[in-house]
């Protein structure tokens, strides 16, 4: 049986993270300068202070077998919470509309030259899940775990995990806030 693609489209902001009202199909249009998309990341967190974390797979073209939480690109049309629930649910099968928390923490990633665009909100959820709960979106990971903070500290140490620092930056600021 054939597969079936859908091209997916994205909404343009600004440099003020002000949707435009342009919609442009994701992979195949390159940000110029003062154009930015949407990226969100999620933390989801269990009560036993773990977090889940989700391996890429081998054969990406970038960061191929690092470490991650779920997260991705915001389609057009959809809120950064929109885009942050389907991503957790793509990925791993949670639904994180209902948990506790939201989003933490806010940057923007200016590459004129690379067409990298981007601003990234960076959500910690709180729920309960377990290890039987988490279904793998398996043409996107390997494998996950569930590990304490210490455990992403060390990966990102080595240098395998990805937005290491920035999520640093969000608990630091969520920590801030409270």
């Amino acid at each position: 049986m054939e597969q079936q693609t859908t091209m997916e489209y994205i909404d343009i902001y600004n440099s003020d993270k002000m949707t435009t009202g342009r919609r442009v199909p994701r992979k195949e249009y390159r940000l110029q300068p003062g154009e930015y998309m949407l990226v969100v990341i999620a933390l989801i967190e269990r009560p036993d202070h773990r977090f889940l974390i989700t391996q890429r797979k081998w054969n990406k073209k970038w960061a191929a077998g690092d470490w991650e939480v779920s997260g991705g690109g915001v389609r057009a049309g959809e809120t950064s919470f929109e885009g942050v629930c389907r991503e957790v649910r793509e990925e791993t099968g949670l639904d994180v509309s209902k948990a506790e928390g939201g989003c933490v923490y806010s940057y923007q990633n200016t590459d004129p030259e690379g067409g990298d665009n981007y601003f990234t909100d960076i959500y910690h959820f709180y729920m309960t899940f377990s290890e039987q709960d988490v279904i793998l979106q398996e043409e996107e990971t390997e494998g996950f775990r569930i590990v304490p903070l210490e455990e992403i500290r060390k990966l990102g140490e080595s240098g395998h995990f990805l937005h290491y620092s920035r999520i640093l930056e969000a608990l630091a600021a969520e920590s801030a806030q409270a």
